[in-house]
């Protein structure tokens, strides 16, 4: 079991990142290539970003909470009231947040949602939005309650069901509808009664009121790492989000892995704002690492500092299991903590002040999008990945 511990941990997801950037930096990687005076411009790029979005340099988390936020409008706000938020208060901000982002993967470029004011919306913000929608209307509970989820209603949840909710018809085709819809079925077996049970589970692992935010990641892997599809297995233990990579082959344990657990860390940052409304607090937030995903890694390969060994490699199809990709996704990782040190410097912040959480929000994951969009008329990232629902 300690070589698949080993590979269910934050800390491990960045070790392993920051010993396939050395490899880049001497020039031993066989699909990439890095290009280190390509991060000053990365960086102020990101700084000129935020004082945009974030002229006070107040920033938010990165998480599920702000893709609720539509035209200046909050449609989550209900689920976060002023004043401490109740056990049940909780619970509930944890059902729509685990939901939300299981159904958060790659939206493509071609879907659309539209709102109830007939605004039409794309990509992250119109998946949060229709998963908010949803959950709003009670199509997550057995007894069709508004604003919870249950284990029975996620088990026998349909793919008719999704697309109906997310408005997917034969001109607004959505990727991996059945990937989402198998890992919605696998959390309602994982959970006993409701996903937002695990809130107690996490308020029982803090200390004096306090919890690390690493150990949020630790149990949802935990309670929830079998609902991944089955792609490898260490010593008979599913390892999710983890591929394999043949620079990391001369490691002591659990040779040739590389774990992300992109969405199950996207869920953990998205979790740390409800566990502090309910009055718990979080610790060691830099502990969790960048996600690798389109908009973050794609800020580096837009941006210049990852440059394909291959050029044509990056008018192909890949699969999210190709060493090319997982080379890709353990440098973003590990670019992240760099870029984060380059921003702070500009900034005059601290680490402790402006944990990676706020720098990706920031930050990196929106300079990715505006890249794209600059080069790139419909936005798209710079790499075609097949998608299934349930990596990116």
């Amino acid at each position: 079991m300690a070589g698949a511990d080993i590979l269910l941990r934050a800390q491990t997801v960045r070790t392993r990142a920051h010993l396939l950037l050395a490899k880049a930096k001497r020039g031993e990687l066989a699909h990439w290539r890095f290009e280190p005076a390509a991060m000053p411009g990365i960086a102020d790029a990101v700084v000129a970003t935020i004082r945009a979005a974030y002229p006070t340099l107040d920033i938010p988390f990165h998480a599920r909470w702000r893709h609720f936020v539509v035209g200046g409008l909050d449609h989550a706000a209900s689920f976060h009231p002023p004043g401490r938020l109740s056990a049940e208060g909780a619970r509930t901000a944890f059902d729509l947040a685990i939901v939300s982002v299981l159904l958060d993967a790659g939206a493509g470029a071609n879907w659309r949602y539209r709102m109830a004011d007939g605004k039409l919306l794309a990509r992250s913000e119109a998946l949060a939005i229709a998963s908010l929608d949803m959950f709003k209307a009670g199509a997550f509970a057995c007894d069709g309650r508004a604003q919870r989820a249950d284990a029975q209603a996620l088990r026998d949840f349909t793919l008719e069901a999704l697309e109906k909710g997310f408005q997917v018809t034969g001109n607004n085709s959505l990727a991996g509808l059945a990937g989402r819809v198998a890992l919605l079925n696998g959390l309602g077996k994982a959970c006993a009664q409701r996903p937002g049970e695990i809130f107690d589970a996490l308020k029982d692992c803090a200390t004096d009121g306090v919890l690390a935010a690493p150990v949020i990641l630790e149990l949802l892997l935990e309670r929830f790492n079998g609902i991944w599809p089955s792609r490898l297995f260490l010593d008979g233990v599913p390892l999710g989000d983890c591929w394999r990579h043949s620079g990391l082959d001369d490691l002591p344990e659990a040779a040739g892995f590389m774990p992300f657990h992109k969405l199950s860390q996207w869920l953990a940052y998205s979790l740390i704002e409800p566990l502090q409304w309910a009055g718990i607090e979080v610790c060691d937030i830099g502990g969790l690492t960048g996600l690798p995903e389109y908009r973050n890694g794609g800020l580096f390969i837009d941006g210049g500092a990852l440059v394909a060994r291959a050029p044509e490699a990056l008018n192909r199809q890949w699969a999210a299991g190709d060493e090319f990709i997982v080379e890709w996704r353990a440098l973003t990782v590990a670019l992240l903590d760099e870029i984060s040190v380059l921003v702070r410097e500009r900034l005059g912040k601290s680490a402790a002040e402006w944990p990676l959480a706020k720098i990706l929000e920031g930050g990196t994951w929106a300079t990715g999008r505006k890249l794209a969009r600059e080069k790139r008329a419909d936005v798209s990232p710079p790499l075609n990945i097949i998608s299934d629902g349930t990596v990116f």
